[in-house]
């Protein structure tokens, strides 16, 4: 079907300017669900023209129950008896993805991705024994292949592993795969349209001290950063800072705090390009600090080297640093977890980055 979404979008767009409006929202998620609706509707037909008993299903009609949140909404549970008494007399049932009902009987959407999220969800309210996702890339790969030409394709990786790599940038929802950790669903992404083995994700493959830790080395673009200096060193500052933007459903990722002088301090974080300036906004609005102590900076990315083991094997750090330095390669900031770090660069840095850390650590 193509970017029907997206032409959903642009036509809502039309009409629709403020992104806050309740009844905007609301009206929003019935407009994108149909795009959903119509591919599933049309697959069903398909199927029936080629003597394959099918049945299309609504998010509603399939039984998926979300909260209240328009446009992001997340899913409470799912009454499996809708899907098994279709399958009690059909071959194949197709649930339209992206949407379920709220339960006051609204539309919601689940935000882009969303369509792995309920399948993965699915899967897991029948007690399926794996879950194949269907894209457009032949699996999880070392690094972007449009970036490092010579990238891999992982056959095995972690729930942990695929978790980081997805909110770091792979081609994977982090919702649909925290849903399969935490049911423990065999997760397998393919292409489309090529025959081949796919990624596939569980926690089966045997790993031992010594080994390559790196996995896979995740980018992204679209990165702004948010500096606020001089602000009250107390707390609740930050809770101050950041639960407003909750609110707004804006996501922050990197937060470094640095020690300021007499009572103040420094703050500095990252968010999505889009969020920039209703974030700028809403700290202007609590005035939780004076205009000319807020610096912003676009054209950032993200690039991380995952997996695990990473820090409990020395060295893994100081070469990643080290390797972006003799790049001539600056680091804005820098963040870790148990399997991952990752760095902030500018966006015109990713490409020589990642083809020179997957050098280092994977080819």
């Amino acid at each position: 079907m193509g970017n029907t979404t997206d032409e959903l979008v642009a036509l809502g767009k039309n009409f629709s300017k403020d992104n806050k409006d309740v009844e905007n929202l609301r009206d929003f998620d019935q407009l994108l669900s149909t795009g959903e609706i119509i591919s599933a509707s049309l697959m069903s037909m398909s199927l029936r023209n080629n003597n394959v008993k099918a049945v299309s299903l609504t998010g509603q009609k399939a039984g998926i129950f979300t909260d209240e949140l328009h446009g992001s909404a997340r899913i409470a549970s799912i009454d499996e008896k809708m899907i098994l008494n279709e399958l009690n007399n059909k071959d194949v049932v197709i649930v339209a993805g992206f949407q379920g009902v709220s339960g006051y009987g609204e539309v919601t959407t689940l935000g882009r991705g969303g369509s792995d999220t309920t399948a993965v969800a699915i899967a897991s309210a029948l007690n399926a024994e794996k879950c194949e996702i269907y894209t457009d890339v032949k699996g999880i790969f070392t690094a972007d292949p449009r970036l490092v030409k010579d990238s891999k394709l992982i056959r095995n990786i972690s729930y942990n592993e695929m978790l980081e790599m997805a909110s770091l940038g792979a081609k994977m929802h982090p919702r649909s795969i925290e849903i399969a950790a935490i049911n423990n669903i065999e997760m397998i992404i393919k292409h489309t349209m090529y025959e081949s083995e796919g990624t596939k994700l569980n926690n089966n493959e045997i790993k031992m001290e010594i080994r390559n830790a790196v996995t896979g080395i995740p980018t992204s673009k679209g990165v702004s950063k948010v500096t606020i200096n001089n602000i009250d060193d107390e707390p609740g500052i930050a809770s101050s800072i950041f639960l407003p933007l909750s609110e707004m459903g804006i996501s922050v990722d990197v937060i470094v705090q640095t020690a300021g002088n007499d009572g103040k301090t420094n703050l500095s974080f990252t968010l999505n390009d889009n969020d920039l300036e209703s974030c700028v906004n809403e700290l202007m609005k609590n005035n939780v600090s004076k205009k000319e102590f807020i610096k912003t900076q676009s054209g950032l990315g993200k690039i991380s080297i995952v997996g695990t083991g990473i820090q409990n094997q020395p060295g893994y750090a100081s070469r990643m640093f080290k390797t972006l330095s003799e790049n001539k390669i600056n680091i804005e900031m820098i963040t870790t977890s148990e399997i991952r770090i990752t760095c902030i660069i500018k966006s015109s840095d990713l490409e020589l980055a990642a083809k020179s850390l997957h050098k280092e650590f994977i080819s």
